[in-house]
């Protein structure tokens, strides 16, 4: 694996850094030079699995999800294998969680049209840490519902799984009418039920949330609109104090955001960390932030990808040895790149 090296200065007063950000797959691999988003879980093993949907493009026929994983104590990722593919439609947005009780499951975009307000979503599960899956089961039957984040386990036990519905037919703005939206799965009766909305003025998808305390959650939001330069593109926010069956109404926050992906985790300690595009009208910078106090203040911060070109939809996770992970997309969404760090590694912000 290509070895890509990012220096980044802290702040005032503290010595310049080295991140070390490593390639995990590019154009060059044989699933098609398209690959974007990426998700990836711990397993149980140590082992850490990814997947992505690939193929020659966006909104190209034949797109599939594929999956790789990174054995424990190893540096090569294995080659990756086709998880999901439907002979008539195209796939996109992989989402890989294991769960308490050691399932492994995979949800997914299937796109009935020619744009994303005609999808689906998919899900298998593996009992055997995605060595074999089961056949895919429907879990959103209404048309514009899309996935993009992890489940996150509640206090209460259920499992909330973060989606969202995407309005309109142009590929260039996401309508102010969609929706950040949750399902909830009890473990116990293993049945999936619909939770709350977050709606805003703009428009907003792809949540992210943390339990801050039982029962009270935070969201971050991919907010609506379009691509081009704006002044007032922010993160969405809202909050729940019922386990998410209810929102507040979405609105800006202090977070710049250009119409792309964010991802938002409790850490073990209880902080809380956001990963973000700290711009509004780029996908570069992309950022880390973390708040030690539940989300009220968020003074330290680092600059994980800089420069020309784009660093996007991130996903990050701590692991059990401590350290987060980050992957995330570059290249034109043809190279999916892996970070590792220590909270300690991250600086102050000025």
């Amino acid at each position: 694996m290509k070895r890509l090296l990012l220096a980044v200065a802290l702040a005032a007063g503290q010595a310049a850094a080295e991140v070390v950000t490593e390639k995990v797959f590019g154009p060059e691999v044989a699933t098609g030079p398209y690959k974007h988003p990426a998700s990836f879980t711990e397993l149980d093993n140590g082992d850490l699995f990814l997947v992505y949907y690939g193929g020659g493009g966006e909104y190209s026929d034949a797109t599939a999800v594929f999956g790789s994983r990174l054995p424990k104590g190893t540096r090569q990722w294995t080659e990756p294998r086709k998880l999901a593919s439907d002979p008539f439609r195209s796939l996109g947005n992989g989402v890989i969680w294991q769960s308490p009780d050691g399932v492994v499951w995979l949800f997914y975009v299937v796109r009935f049209g020619d744009t994303w307000s005609s999808s689906r979503i998919q899900v298998k599960i593996s009992r055997d840490r995605g060595d074999t899956w089961s056949d895919p089961s429907m879990l959103a039957l209404e048309a514009g519902m899309m996935v993009r984040g992890k489940p996150i386990v509640l206090a209460s036990g259920e499992y909330l799984l973060p989606v969202y519905h995407e309005t309109g037919e142009d590929r260039e703005v996401v309508g102010p009418e969609s929706t950040s939206r949750f399902l909830r799965f009890d473990p116990k009766t293993r049945t999936w039920a619909t939770a709350g909305v977050i709606r805003s003025r703009k428009g907003n998808i792809q949540p992210a949330p943390v339990e801050v305390e039982p029962g009270r959650l935070a969201a971050y939001c991919r907010r609506g609109g379009g691509y081009g330069p704006v002044t007032d593109g922010f993160l969405v926010r809202a909050e729940s104090r019922d386990g998410g069956m209810t929102w507040t109404e979405g609105v800006d926050s202090a977070f710049p955001n250009p119409n792309s992906a964010v991802d938002f985790i409790k850490l073990r300690n209880g902080h809380l960390l956001l990963v973000y595009n700290h711009s509004t009208t780029r996908r570069t910078p992309l950022r880390v932030a973390v708040s030690e106090d539940g989300d009220r203040t968020w003074p330290r911060w680092r600059d994980i990808g800089t420069g020309p070109g784009d660093f996007a939809y991130p996903v990050a996770a701590q692991t059990g040895d401590g350290k987060i992970h980050v992957v995330y997309t570059s290249a034109g969404r043809k190279q999916i790149n892996h970070t590792v760090f220590d909270e300690a590694d991250i600086g102050v912000g000025r």
